[in-house]
C-alpha cells in the first residue's frame, strides 16, 4: 500500500484551490449565483481548469492534461466540497476525463486542457452503466434524466448499446430539473435524430470506469463537506453564549461533536484509500470505491444535520451557509448510488452473504 498521507505537491494543489475558492466562491458569492438565472459560475470555472490547470490532473501531459492522478482530483474534490462551489468539476474533469481516458479521442485533450466542458450523460443516480439512447447509424435518439453539469456542458457523451458517442450539447434538447442542491444543477437531455460521433465502439467499460472513479472521487467531496461542518459547528459552540456559558462546554455537545470528529477521521481514511486505489489502478478499487460510498455518504449527512441543528435558530435561516451543505451532503447520498447499494454490493464483492 502506497502512502495515504498527503504529499507536499497535494497540500500547495490545496492551498492554491481553497484561495482562489475562498475569494471567489465565499458563501454570499455562491448564494447569488444560485438565486441567478446562472447558477453555474463559468468564469470560476475557467479559473479553476485553465489558470491553475485543474481540469485534467490525471491525464498526461502528451494528451493535454497535467500528468498528475487521481490523488489530485480528490484534493481538489475536497476542497471543493468545502466551498460548495457551482462549477462543473464532478461532470468535466471526473466523469468525462473518466470515460475518455484510454479511448485516444482527441477530445480528451480539449476537456484536460479546459477548453471545453463535458459530461457523460448518465442519471446522476446510476451506480452501473445504464443505455437509454439507441444509435442508427451516427443519429442518436433518446432520453436521459437528471444529468449533472449537462446544463453547461458543450459536448455529451452519450453511452448506446452500439458504443459511446460524443454529440454537442447545442443540439440537444436539454430541460433544466429542479435540483434539491441549487449548487449542482441536473438537466434531462433529449435526442432526436441527432448526429453524434463515435468515440468508443463499446460504452459499457468507458462508463463503468466512470462511474467507478465518481463514486471513489465523490467520497472526498463528502469528507470535504464533513470537515466544512465540524470545524464551522466548533467554532460556532466555542463562542455562543447560553445560561451565562459557552454551548460547547456542555458535555451533551461535547459527546456530539466528539462522535463527530471520530467518523470525520475515519472518513478521511476511506476516502484517501479509495483516491489512492484509483490513481495507482489497484485491484482492490471496486471494494474501496463501494465501501467510500458506504461510509462517507452517511459521514456527511451526519456532519451537515449537526451543523444544522447545533448552530440553533440562525442554523435553520437562508441567510445561514448550513443548509447548502445539508442540500449537498443529501444530495450527494443518491449519486451514483445510495449507501445501502454500495453496501449490498460491498457484500458481494468481498463473499458476505446476504
Amino acid at each position: 500500500m502506497t502512502d495515504l498521507l498527503y504529499s507536499d505537491v497535494e497540500e500547495e494543489l490545496r492551498a492554491s484551490v481553497r484561495s482562489l475558492l475562498a475569494a471567489r466562491a465565499g458563501f454570499e458569492a455562491v448564494l447569488a449565483r444560485i438565486e441567478s438565472p446562472e447558477p453555474v459560475d463559468l468564469k470560476l470555472w475557467r479559473a479553476l481548469a485553465v489558470d491553475l490547470g485543474v481540469a485534467g490532473l490525471p491525464v498526461p501531459e502528451a494528451e493535454g492534461g497535467a500528468g498528475a492522478s487521481w490523488r489530485e482530483t480528490a484534493v481538489v474534490m475536497e476542497e471543493l466540497g468545502r466551498s460548495v462551489a457551482p462549477v462543473p468539476f464532478l461532470g468535466s474533469s471526473v466523469l468525462a476525463v473518466a470515460a475518455l481516458l484510454g479511448t485516444g479521442d482527441p477530445l480528451l485533450d480539449a476537456v484536460a486542457a479546459g477548453s471545453r466542458v463535458a459530461t457523460l450523460a448518465v442519471p446522476l443516480s446510476a451506480s452501473a452503466a445504464v443505455v437509454s439512447v439507441t444509435a442508427d447509424g451516427d443519429r442518436l435518439d433518446g432520453t436521459v434524466t437528471s444529468v449533472v453539469d449537462a446544463g453547461f456542458a458543450e459536448v455529451l457523451l452519450v453511452p448506446t448499446a452500439a458504443g459511446l458517442y460524443a454529440v454537442e450539447a447545442a443540439d440537444a434538447e436539454r430541460v433544466p430539473v429542479v435540483s434539491f442542491d441549487l449548487t449542482r444543477p441536473l438537466t434531462d437531455v433529449t435526442l432526436r435524430g441527432v448526429t453524434g460521433r463515435l468515440v468508443s465502439a463499446d460504452a459499457t467499460a468507458p462508463v463503468e470506469r466512470a462511474l467507478r472513479a465518481g463514486a471513489a472521487l465523490l467520497a472526498s467531496e463528502q469528507l470535504g463537506v464533513a470537515e466544512w461542518c465540524l470545524t464551522t459547528t466548533v467554532d460556532y459552540v466555542k463562542t455562543r453564549r447560553q445560561f451565562a456559558r459557552q454551548v460547547g462546554s456542555y458535555q451533551a455537545i461535547k459527546h456530539r461533536l466528539a462522535d463527530l470528529w471520530v467518523s470525520v477521521t475515519q472518513a478521511r481514511a476511506v476516502a484517501r484509500y479509495a483516491a489512492d486505489c484509483l490513481a495507482t489502478g489497484d485491484a482492490d478499487l471496486p471494494v474501496a470505491a463501494a465501501l467510500a460510498q458506504a461510509f462517507c455518504s452517511p459521514v456527511a449527512v451526519k456532519a451537515a444535520e449537526e451543523c444544522v441543528q447545533l448552530h440553533g435558530g440562525i442554523g435553520f435561516t437562508w441567510e445561514h451557509p448550513a443548509h447548502l451543505y445539508l442540500k449537498r451532503a443529501r444530495s450527494n447520498a443518491v449519486t451514483f448510488g445510495s449507501a445501502s447499494a454500495h453496501r449490498a454490493a460491498l457484500a458481494d464483492l468481498v463473499a458476505i452473504p446476504s
